[in-house]
C-alpha cells in the first residue's frame, strides 16, 4: 500500500468566503509560514530567475513586534495569504512579502492584508509606509496604486528599465479614544 503524497506547495485550499478568514500574526518560523515563503519563491523564480537574495536578505527578527509584524490570513487552518512590515526608520514601516495564493487570487486579499498591515503600522506610531516592487510583477503595481500608494517613479516609464518600483503611503494617525463621559 503506498501512501497519499504530500500536497503540492502550491495546491489550493479550498475557496474561503471573506468570513471564514482568520487574521492571526505569526513568526517567520511559524509552519504556517511556510505556504507563503515557498509561494514568493516560486513567484520571485519564474519571474527573475532567482528567489535567494531576496528571502533572506532581512532577519527574521525584523518582521517581529515591537518593530515589525508579519500577518496571514487563515482559512481553515492555511495561509491564504500574507504579508509583512518592518522598521525602515523611525516613522516608516516598509511592507514586505505580500502575497495570495494563486487558487485565490482577485478576491481581495492581498488588499486585506495590505490594509491590516497598515492598520498595525499606524496603530505602532509609524505615520508612513514605503515599498517596492519588482517590474514584472504589474498586479502588485496596480494594488499599491488601487490603495492609495503614490508612486515614487516614472509611471510611464517602460517597467523593464527600472530595477525596483517604489510606493509610499502616509499613515493617518491611530483614532483618538474618547473616555465615556462620567457620571
Amino acid at each position: 500500500m503506498t501512501s497519499p503524497s504530500p500536497p503540492s506547495p502550491l495546491s489550493p485550499p479550498s475557496p474561503p468566503s471573506s468570513d471564514e478568514l482568520t487574521v492571526a500574526p505569526a513568526l517567520l518560523s511559524d509552519p504556517l509560514v511556510r505556504p507563503l515563503l515557498r509561494g514568493l519563491a516560486h513567484e520571485y523564480t519564474a519571474r527573475y530567475g532567482s528567489a535567494a537574495n531576496e528571502l533572506s536578505r532581512y532577519p527574521a527578527a525584523e518582521f517581529a513586534p515591537p518593530h515589525g509584524l508579519l500577518l496571514l490570513l487563515l482559512h481553515d487552518g492555511a495561509a491564504v495569504a500574507g504579508g509583512a512590515y518592518r522598521r525602515l526608520d523611525e516613522h516608516t514601516a516598509e511592507l514586505k512579502r505580500i502575497w495570495t495564493h494563486p487558487a485565490h487570487r482577485r478576491r481581495g486579499l492581498a488588499r486585506r492584508v495590505v490594509a491590516e498591515l497598515e492598520r498595525a503600522a499606524a496603530d505602532r506610531g509609524y505615520r508612513r509606509v514605503w515599498l517596492t516592487t519588482g517590474p514584472r510583477q504589474p498586479e502588485a503595481k496596480y494594488l499599491y496604486l488601487n490603495a492609495g500608494y503614490a508612486p515614487l517613479f516614472d509611471l510611464a516609464a517602460d517597467p523593464e528599465t527600472l530595477r525596483l518600483l517604489p510606493f509610499e503611503k502616509r499613515l493617518p494617525p491611530p483614532a483618538a479614544t474618547t473616555a465615556a463621559p462620567r457620571t
